[in-house]
């Protein structure tokens, strides 16, 4: 993976997400690993804000619905991930939808 520079030049933390798709959603078994610069191990996770219990991990599985971050010393904490319970999800495309436009729907749960 890559991180893009800030400003400053510093690296930014990056909250990978695994499968890639958005929303995430538990069924999917979700993984999310925690890039950035500083010592690896050295991770803090957030869940709905707060601390969560499994700091110093890169990488974690998802068994409850939320919102997640991350923050590695030295680039900082990771924009927010988050993780719902079944739904129904429709697919778009990344740019605005236009009609004519072809879009999937999946039902997971």
């Amino acid at each position: 993976g890559w991180c893009p520079l800030s400003p400053a030049g510093a690296q930014t933390t990056q909250l990978l997400v695994e499968p890639p798709w958005r929303p995430a959603v538990l069924w999917d078994r979700v993984t999310l690993t925690c890039q950035g610069s500083g010592t690896t191990g050295s991770t803090t996770w957030y869940k709905d804000g707060r601390a969560w219990g499994l700091q110093g991990r890169d990488h974690v599985t998802v068994t409850e619905s939320g919102i997640y971050e991350c923050d590695r010393p030295g680039s900082g904490r990771s924009h927010s991930v988050s993780v719902l319970d079944d739904q129904l999800v429709l697919q778009v495309p990344a740019r605005a939808l236009l009609e004519g436009d072809r879009v999937t729907l999946r039902c997971r749960g």
